[in-house]
């Protein structure tokens, strides 16, 4: 057996195990009871199915130009996953959309009383 008998079913072991965390994924997303189970369901195992799709394809192409394109993919998955997740939370919290019993600790509770406490003329951030 040669090296590329080998990546080629490595390849396939990760495409497959990708494709299966892509679809238990997108079964959390149906399944689950919250806005915040959901959010987990749509980056983590989503995020990583996706990346071991991505290390299976490249283990299947092997070219300069194409493992190229599969890292920024990657790249541009998880700056932009992360971002997204954060907010849905922070939506989802602003429009009461989540249970906050569920919640061990809501430091944003706080940040949002200060703001509000704050005027206008006294928040920069503030476009009001």
């Amino acid at each position: 057996m040669n090296w590329t008998a080998v990546a080629d079913v490595a390849g396939a072991v990760c495409m497959l195990a990708g494709g299966l965390l892509c679809l238990l994924a997108g079964i959390g997303m149906v399944r689950l009871p919250d806005v915040l189970a959901r959010m987990h369901a749509a980056t983590k195992p989503q995020s990583f199915g996706l990346l071991l799709v991505l290390l299976g394809a490249g283990l299947w192409l092997r070219s300069l130009i194409d493992l190229c394109t599969l890292l920024l993919v990657a790249l541009f998955q998880l700056l932009t996953s992360p971002v997204a997740a954060h907010m849905v939370g922070r939506a989802a919290y602003r429009t009461g959309r989540l249970d906050r019993e569920d919640l061990v600790r809501d430091e944003l509770a706080a940040a949002l009383r200060a703001a509000a406490d704050q005027g206008p003329e006294e928040n920069p951030r503030s476009t009001g």
